[in-house]
């Protein structure tokens, strides 16, 4: 793996999106209050977390790649993935919305379609490409079933 393919992964997007956030907070004012942000901004940041961890823990008992751009090993259905096929990402959104809240940067929130669009060009439909190819019919019945978001 590359340089560029090291630094090409969710994380650091959300990096870059929530230094965004911070900096028009920063630079141009707060929309709202730093401190009347952080009750509904911490409880969307805690929904997050808790959300990539339970999303992430199923990567781990089915024992496949959690690694962007990798093929996975299993298709998993089970947990958050019965309702989104990308609660990971959702869960970055969430983060992402949470502190854009939190610190104050409200209009800062047009940030978070826009992480959504790039997550989803750059990693979803490369993802779903994949697992199509890989598991066929019983990705067609999850798709189908499950949303892509929520």
């Amino acid at each position: 793996m590359n340089l560029r393919e090291a630094i090409d992964i969710p994380p650091v997007w959300l990096a870059v999106f929530a230094a965004l956030a911070y900096g028009q907070a920063a630079f141009l004012g707060p929309d709202l209050g730093r401190l009347a942000g952080w009750p509904a901004g911490g409880a969307l940041v805690a929904a997050g977390i808790a959300l990539l961890l339970a999303s992430a823990d199923r990567f781990r008992r089915q024992r496949t790649s959690i690694i962007p751009h990798r093929q996975a090993a299993a298709l998993i259905t089970a947990g958050p993935y019965r309702f989104s096929r990308n609660p990971i990402y959702l869960a970055d959104a969430l983060i992402l919305a949470g502190l854009c809240l939190g610190w104050g940067a409200v209009s800062g929130l047009v940030l978070v379609p826009a992480f959504m669009a790039l997550i989803q060009r750059r990693f979803i439909l490369p993802e779903e490409s994949r697992l199509r190819a890989a598991f066929g019919a019983d990705f067609a019945a999850w798709a189908s079933q499950t949303r892509r978001w929520l």
